[in-house]
């Protein structure tokens, strides 16, 4: 995904040149690219999230597009103040760039996960919220983020995701994108783990329980067509986040179900119970031990009941 993020971001800087990227001291084999391209318009901030933040802000108020780019929770919990009070209030036209979304970077420890950063930049005003599930869905969102001119937070996974799609005909910010479709139960998910999900509804689809599949890669502003529509076809919607379950995507989703009358859908969450990592691993390795990968996504889904 960060491949095909600064490849989509070098295109757009080839035409608009007021277009910044500036990094936290990170990222130097992938950023190369818009460094050697556009020297004069990347800046290397430091370990300094906070200032970074600011100095973006700044430049944005002055009519530049700036891009800020760090892993993982550094460039939105470590400067949240400055998102907040300089980027969201004045509606800066800055692209908050987050490499390494939920345990991508699960060797590195607990610090390292990025697992709330959903639920804290959704409940900021001015901010849409973007969570791509692969390289291609990637290349339409920096396309969609450069035509808003007001703050973007982009959640990106670390590298070598696969394309869950072949193609994507008529992006729309705020739209979800079918990648499945089944009669029984239907899955949401964002993010990478869209994979694990896809993994799983493919599994369940050749046992006989008829899953569709819709990835969100725009969780602020939400898909609240889709999740009206498939709350009174489906009886179950399982959403499925690399994150906590606590005001996140999935509830993002629950806020959305709770104002439908009548009889619809009811939701299983599955993500991370609330709790830190108090353990170190690969990406693979913690997404079994949290019960988020394929399989725990097939069982909570069997175990919702007459399904089949």
């Amino acid at each position: 995904m960060r491949n095909t993020f600064v490849d989509s971001v070098c295109q757009l800087a080839e035409t608009n040149k007021d277009i910044f990227l500036i990094t936290g001291d990170l990222g130097f084999g992938v950023l190369n690219k818009f460094w050697d391209a556009f020297p004069d318009r990347f800046i290397n901030a430091g370990i300094s999230e906070q200032n970074m933040t600011a100095l973006a802000a700044g430049m944005a108020l002055e009519g530049k597009q700036v891009y800020t780019y760090s892993i993982a929770n550094f460039p939105t919990l470590r400067c949240l103040e400055q998102i907040r009070n300089d980027v969201a209030y004045h509606d800066a036209n800055v692209k908050i760039v987050s490499i390494g979304a939920g345990f991508a970077y699960g060797s590195a420890g607990m610090s390292h996960h990025a697992t709330e950063d959903l639920a804290i930049m959704r409940a900021l005003p001015n901010i849409t919220v973007f969570s791509p599930a692969d390289p291609l869905e990637v290349a339409k969102i920096v396309e969609a983020a450069n035509e808003i001119n007001g703050p973007c937070y982009i959640r990106l996974g670390k590298g070598g995701e696969p394309n869950l799609h072949e193609e994507i005909k008529d992006f729309k910010v705020g739209k979800a994108i079918n990648i499945i479709d089944g009669d029984n139960v239907c899955i949401f998910a964002t993010g990478a783990i869209t994979g694990e999900a896809k993994l799983a509804a493919e599994r369940l689809n050749n046992q006989g329980c008829s899953t569709a599949l819709y990835s969100f890669p725009t969780i602020k502003p939400i898909d609240k067509d889709i999740i009206y529509d498939c709350a009174k076809k489906y009886d179950v919607i399982v959403t499925v986040e690399e994150h906590n379950v606590v005001g996140g995507f999935g509830s993002a989703v629950s806020e959305v179900l709770a104002g439908i009358k009548g009889n619809h859908a009811y939701q299983i969450k599955i993500g991370i119970n609330d709790i830190y990592s108090s353990i170190v691993g690969n990406q693979s390795y913690l997404r079994e031990y949290y019960r988020i990968d394929a399989k725990a996504i097939e069982e909570a889904i069997y175990k919702a009941g007459d399904i089949i």
